[in-house]
């Protein structure tokens, strides 16, 4: 297991006695994450981190070759009035227990623990609280040797998006025009080459179809690239590995010379509304103001509403980057639109800042990453677009 001195002194900081993670057949993937390594269990498992001392893992005797491994405590049980005699021996003392839930669902990736199980640590006499913020201590954090893999990544997602962009312009000069879906694949091609992993293969958008966020080109009846056309490119991989962080970035181009008014005030609008969510967390770092993600969201969304496109919003400012298997982290997300995140910006953890403003007829979206560095506070790590690219 991973070293828990940050983890314990901020649970003593907030008054939190003891975090308890409850695993049953796998459905708690931040178990999995704290004790690394591919099990298959059958039975109800339990790690309980108190606030001082050393954890303790409650296993089932059936599962016992899952976990012999572990330089973990282990205690065993067979029935169920063993495990929850064992529970209740623990949580003796009462006081304020941690667990993946949040009050009212509030944030869905963090509430992964049923309201049974929750109600029956409640009646062994404990409060039960929130893990969210423990989550970002110990699962959310970039690791030096993941910051060192998410830059090298980011270099060659950046290079390879100019590729992209250069693979279009030729295209359009020297003919055929490229379509959507041969521009992703190329795309998916250079991930290969240089090494690096991607959940998915990226969005390449064209005029009205980069007005969906999530848009996915067609294999079978692609759309072209040409002259005057308005071209977005949402790409992200990382070095291989769960224990690294992607680089997630997307980037606009109009492909010719002379750039349309309205997408040139758009791009403009979604860009200060970006710029403005660097410049907050920089601004509280040196205050040393401790920020919640929804409130970084509203940085972003304020710029939006008060340029007039309010009703063009479809999503969030930005999500976590964390170690793990998904681009989409467990750690706080910008937020104040499809939830109320009010998890802090920590030192150590990273997300996306990605406003976007997105018409019927084409979209803007301006996405970077962020790490908060310990030493430095908040920093950007991957590229960073300040002016439309030209393809003409």
């Amino acid at each position: 297991m991973h070293a828990i001195d940050q983890l314990q002194e901020y649970m003593r900081q907030q008054r939190i006695d003891a975090w308890l993670l409850y695993d049953f057949r796998g459905n708690n993937p931040i178990f999995a994450q704290i004790l690394p390594g591919k099990r298959w269990t059958t039975r109800r498992a339990v790690l309980l981190i108190p606030a001082t001392g050393d954890a303790t893992l409650l296993a089932h005797r059936i599962d016992e070759h899952q976990f012999k491994k572990l330089e973990t405590t282990i205690e065993w049980y067979l029935s169920w009035q063993d495990f929850r005699d064992c529970l209740a021996r623990k949580l003796s003392g009462g006081g304020r227990v941690a667990m993946e839930y949040v009050p009212g669902g509030a944030l869905p990736v963090v509430s992964i623990i049923d309201a049974g199980t929750v109600e029956m640590i409640r009646s062994l006499g404990v409060e039960v609280v929130s893990s969210a913020n423990l989550i970002q201590i110990q699962v959310a954090r970039w690791s030096p040797g993941a910051r060192k893999a998410h830059d090298q990544a980011s270099a060659e997602v950046a290079r390879i998006k100019d590729e992209a962009f250069q693979l279009v312009r030729d295209r359009l000069a020297k003919g055929p025009s490229p379509t959507e879906y041969e521009v992703q694949q190329h795309i998916v091609a250079r991930f290969q080459h240089a090494g690096l992993e991607a959940s998915e293969p990226p969005i390449v958008a064209v005029n009205a179809h980069s007005g969906d966020p999530h848009f996915e080109p067609s294999a079978t009846a692609p759309a072209q690239i040409k002259k005057g056309d308005w071209l977005l490119l949402d790409l992200w991989a990382r070095r291989p590995g769960d224990e690294n962080i992607f680089s997630d970035i997307t980037w606009v181009a109009f492909a010719g010379s002379e750039i349309p008014a309205k997408h040139r005030e758009v791009f403009n609008v979604v860009k200060a509304a970006r710029d403005g969510v660097v410049a907050r967390a920089q601004k509280a770092w040196s205050a040393k103001e401790r920020l919640q993600g929804w409130q970084l969201d509203e940085v972003a969304r304020k710029v939006i509403i008060e340029a007039g496109y309010e009703k063009y919003i479809r999503h969030r400012t930005g999500h976590s980057l964390s170690p793990g298997p998904a681009v989409h982290g467990v750690g706080v997300n910008i937020d104040n639109l499809e939830t109320h995140d009010t998890r802090e910006i920590l030192p150590g953890i990273g997300f996306t800042v990605e406003p976007g403003i997105y018409l019927p007829e084409f979209g803007v979206r301006l996405e970077i990453n962020v790490f908060i560095d310990p030493q430095a506070g908040p920093v950007v790590t991957s590229c960073h677009q300040h002016d439309i690219v030209l393809l003409g």
